[in-house]
């Protein structure tokens, strides 16, 4: 990379910056003024793409807000690549070491939120899992078999109330959130993904299986954190929200 190159990737996010030395139009002249403007350009751009990319952190943060904040977060992370979709990876990090924000201390939570619905909608399509496979074997067998999660399949971990957070800012309507801590686990049964809120039992489960541990593993480490820890209302809802890809049983 030149120097000029150098001098224009660095000034143009920032508008203190200088015009990069020798910048000129395609006549010959100065372009200080038509550099000022395609900056202020950039900058409108990407922060209207962390609007779409974070609803509800806009909306929590009202849209003054969020603009600054987003401003100075493009100005830290400016695009990595052209694809806009993935823009804004580095947002949760980035609201952990913001002082003004701090005393909202569930917001980096709820930006991993939506950076794994916006992984998710994009995720590949998972191969049509026929659930009947889970009742042709014997609980021995099934307990010493692993389970292959869809791609479009998130988990979120967090000590507050997230999806009942997301929900009230998302759905006309719903109730305020409690005080309870809730997990996000994000499937999306045909194109819209959805996340569900799970407890830690849930968590722990979830968590051996997206490791390629057995059934027989994951219900130990749900159970240690639920000795009454029931299954049967997380497998219907992977079943139901086509979030199982896949059975391998010990044979095969």
């Amino acid at each position: 990379m030149t120097k000029l190159h150098s001098q224009f990737r660095a000034a143009l996010l920032d508008p203190e910056a200088p015009t990069p030395t020798g910048l000129r139009d395609g006549q010959g002249r100065p372009a200080a003024k038509r550099f000022d403007v395609y900056r202020n350009n950039v900058t409108v751009a990407l922060i209207e793409a962390l609007r779409t990319a974070f609803p509800v952190l806009h909306k929590l943060l009202g849209t003054q807000n969020f603009d600054q904040l987003a401003r100075l977060f493009v100005r830290a992370h400016p695009p990595e690549t052209p694809l806009m979709m993935h823009y804004g990876g580095a947002m949760p990090a980035f609201l952990e070491g913001f002082a003004p924000l701090s005393h909202i201390a569930y917001l980096p939570d709820v930006s991993r939120l939506e950076l794994a619905l916006r992984r998710s909608y994009h995720a590949a399509d998972a191969p049509a899992f026929d659930p009947a496979r889970l009742g042709v074997v014997t609980t021995d067998v099934l307990m010493a078999s692993t389970l292959t999660l869809a791609p479009a399949v998130e988990l979120v971990r967090s000590p507050w109330p997230l999806v009942e957070i997301w929900r009230y800012n998302t759905a006309k309507g719903a109730d305020k959130p409690r005080s309870v801590p809730q997990s996000a686990l994000i499937t999306r049964t045909e194109f819209d993904p959805v996340p569900h809120a799970l407890d830690a039992a849930q968590v722990a489960w979830i968590t051996q299986i997206r490791a390629g541990a057995t059934l027989a593993a994951a219900q130990d480490a749900a159970s240690a954190h639920d000795p009454d820890f029931d299954l049967t209302p997380l497998l219907s809802l992977l079943i139901q929200t086509n979030a199982i890809a896949d059975l391998t049983t010990p044979k095969e």
